[in-house]
């Protein structure tokens, strides 16, 4: 059976801060639940109840068009090595991007990474553990560095023809709000 907390305690960030892959889900009411893996050095905890993550150039952009409609989101981390445990965060989720005050202030807090689309930052109402001895012992090798190199050879404006071709909607037709004009 599972723990449950109000906000992130000590051993929680230690934990968080060796995973190298988390997850994040998002979802409406009706339509595709969007769950994808996020890696790199991309996520930050701020406080307790309050973290961010990077959200880099993908071959599409579910997270920000669900939070435009709906809040909610979860991000997933579990052990690959180590002692077994799945720590959730559940919350509610805003999207920034580079035209927002939001991002000048905090973008800071992460290396740059070519290719970078979105802050996104949750409000943490609750976290949960598990045993998560169901989770196969993997060992970490490395990062890929393909995101990187791609985003590099493209250049800011091909990122942004990139964006233009597969980031403005989500696979429902929702918009992403990627560009300012699309708001």
């Amino acid at each position: 059976m599972g723990k449950q907390f109000d906000g992130l305690k000590t051993t929680h960030r230690r934990f968080i801060e060796d995973q190298k892959i988390f997850f994040v889900a998002t979802a409406m009411n009706k339509g595709y639940i969007n769950l994808s893996p996020k890696g790199m050095d991309a996520f930050r905890i701020i406080d307790p109840n309050t973290a961010i993550w990077l959200n880099l150039t993908g071959s599409g952009n579910e997270t920000a068009g669900h939070l435009k409609f709906d809040k909610r989101m979860t991000v997933m981390f579990c052990a690959f090595e180590g002692k077994p445990i799945i720590l959730r965060l559940y919350g509610e989720a805003s999207v920034y991007h580079k035209r927002d005050a939001f991002w000048k202030d905090h973008i800071g807090l992460f290396p740059h990474i070519p290719g970078s689309r979105q802050l996104i930052l949750l409000k943490i109402n609750m976290v949960q553990t598990s045993c998560g001895m169901g989770v196969p012992l993997m060992d970490y090798k490395k990062e890929r560095l393909l995101l990187e190199s791609w985003a590099e050879d493209k250049g800011e404006e091909g990122i942004k023809d990139y964006w233009a071709l597969k980031n403005t909607i989500t696979l429902d037709g929702l918009p992403t709000d990627i560009f300012e004009d699309k708001q």
